[in-house]
């Protein structure tokens, strides 16, 4: 057992003030929101802050439509309530998919949003203490390299680090160029989606860009008119509560049978929600057919680099991505 105290500041501006002090002031401190995650890998003792600063009474929480018809998501709204909330539904239909099929119904009424983009990566050989792992503790190895590496990723490894960035409702967020509002002792901060979420490269360790005691105050969603004709599929090992193998978050805009417009991620390949910028740059302009999709698959998934257990992931996701513009060719958003 080792000893953990608890500080809970009050539901104010102060108090927001206040929980950024104690956390930015002491390096021993860590944020405390839905804990879905935290607590686990306080129990596997890959975490060990000697104080938790719980912000669920903060005034973070809630969904506000902004006059250009994007969303400013509360960092504290549960995903349960994101998922069920109309402007989502209507205007970002894979946003709501995403968080229905990312986790069982308890924890999405208890994970935060900002908690969500915060998640530790899926592997493991991170919460194994006694494994090797870059991102635990840098310069000591990576076990899943020669080890149990099929749930691993195939985009944006490096020699230090495969693992999976876990997050499903981040990968319709990575499409839609999402934005993630902070706040520090010094002030306010905002970073792109591209910006927020880090590959492994040579400093495994960094996930984020955030500093100790910096906390996502909400994350903002664009206005994007295709969204409301998008998707999000994800293919897993069983039916519910399990990550992705493979994920598609797709929008898009068809106009006399030419690709107008077309956002695409993937989920469950990349160290990070891997936006396919490749696959969009070939689609846009060609015709919509079940042939220009598969070309801008492989496009996309020329760069996968496998590893012998998970070396059937690039054809799977290739599949994956085709049957989703597919789907939304023929059915528009599900």
């Amino acid at each position: 057992m080792r000893p953990i105290s608890y500080l809970r500041p009050d539901g104010t501006q102060d108090g927001i003030e206040s929980a950024l002090r104690a956390v930015a002031t002491d390096p021993g401190s860590h944020f405390l929101a839905g804990g879905t995650t935290e607590v686990d890998l306080l129990r596997q003792h890959v975490l060990s802050p000697h104080r938790l600063v719980d912000i669920n009474r903060l005034p973070l929480a809630g969904i506000e439509e902004l006059p250009d018809g994007g969303l400013r998501i509360g960092a504290l709204t549960r995903m349960s309530e994101v998922a069920a909330a109309p402007a989502v539904r209507r205007r970002f239909p894979f946003v709501a998919r995403a968080l229905e099929l990312g986790a069982s119904a308890q924890l999405r009424h208890m994970a935060s949003m900002g908690g969500n983009m915060m998640q530790k990566v899926r592997c493991g050989y991170y919460r194994d203490a006694e494994s090797r792992c870059n991102k635990r503790l840098p310069g000591s190895g990576c076990a899943a390299l020669g080890g149990v590496s099929r749930t691993h990723a195939i985009l944006g490894t490096s020699e230090h680090c495969i693992a999976t960035h876990p997050s499903d409702v981040a990968v319709p967020l990575a499409a839609l160029d999402a934005r993630i509002h902070t706040r520090t002792l010094d002030g306010a901060h905002t970073y792109d989606t591209d910006a927020f979420f880090l590959a492994p490269g040579d400093t495994p360790d960094r996930e984020h860009p955030l500093t100790h005691g910096e906390l996502i105050t909400a994350i903002e969603v664009p206005a994007l008119a295709m969204a409301e004709r998008s998707l999000y599929l994800k293919v897993r090992d069983r039916e519910s509560y399990e990550f992705a193998l493979v994920s598609v978050a797709a929008a898009l805009d068809v106009e006399d049978g030419v690709v107008k417009g077309v956002r695409i991620a993937l989920g469950g390949v990349g160290t990070r929600p891997w936006r396919a910028r490749r696959a969009e740059d070939a689609l846009v302009g060609a015709v919509a057919t079940a042939q220009s999709f598969d070309l801008a698959a492989r496009a996309e998934l020329g760069a996968a680099r496998t590893t012998a257990m998970n070396a059937f992931k690039p054809e799977l996701a290739r599949r994956t991505l085709v049957r989703a513009l597919e789907t939304l060719t023929r059915d528009g958003s599900r």
